[in-house]
């Protein structure tokens, strides 16, 4: 019993240094989502490129941080006033507290769906990634691995799925519109965009400039 006991106490432990570890591995070489995995092991399609920082437009960086997190650069993975905010809300965790560090680490190591236990999880992972990978590697990972419709990961699938172009060659507008499809991308479509999602990319347009200087933290 004592040794059951105590396998079941390093569990945790093992499980945190695998995760490191493997942080260290998607370091270097970009992982795939925990979704990806999952219609991997369905036999369902996924279409991904994995591509550089530096073949992304700049504007989808802009228009993901003017929508997703918009003090990306000025917090360690997690945004804690913004947290602070969310403690009390009666209807548990919501996005507006989930940094773009945050919503990586649930991409690649954790699962999809609202609980505290997640976000529990979350905080100590970005914390954690925030620091091994840097806000640029962060970011790589991220528009590798975000959910742009059904199959869809990454940024330079979404990009030729939905306007038949590179990543490298989003216009504003177009990057914006797959910004504001990012909270519901499966109900949402960047190539034909309802009302509702013109508006919110117009939103997002008007405040990509006061972003576009907090960039050099992606240097």
């Amino acid at each position: 019993m004592r040794r059951v006991v105590s396998l079941i106490m390093l569990l945790p432990v093992i499980a945190l240094a695998l995760t490191l570890a493997l942080a260290l591995v998607y370091s270097a070489l970009t992982p795939p989502s925990t979704l990806m995995l999952g219609r991997w092991l369905t036999l369902q399609p996924v279409a991904r490129s994995a591509v550089g920082f530096e073949a992304v437009s700049p504007f989808l960086v802009q228009a993901v941080i003017a929508s997703e997190d918009q003090r990306y650069c000025l917090h360690n993975g997690v945004d804690w006033d913004a947290l602070r905010e969310v403690v009390d809300d009666e209807e548990g965790p919501s996005r507006g507290a989930s940094t773009i560090t945050m919503q990586t680490v649930k991409n690649v190591f954790l699962w999809p769906g609202r609980s505290f236990l997640r976000k529990a999880l979350e905080i100590p992972l970005a914390v954690a990634a925030d620091a091994v990978w840097g806000k640029r590697r962060t970011m790589e990972i991220y528009l590798n691995v975000a959910e742009w419709g059904e199959g869809v990961f990454g940024a330079e699938a979404a990009s030729r799925h939905w306007f038949g172009k590179s990543a490298r060659d989003l216009t504003r507008g177009e990057a914006a519109l797959l910004a504001a499809t990012l909270p519901n991308p499966i109900a949402r479509s960047a190539g034909k965009p309802s009302r509702g999602v013109k508006a919110l990319a117009g939103r997002i347009q008007s405040r990509m400039g006061g972003v576009s200087g907090l960039m050099g933290c992606m240097r």
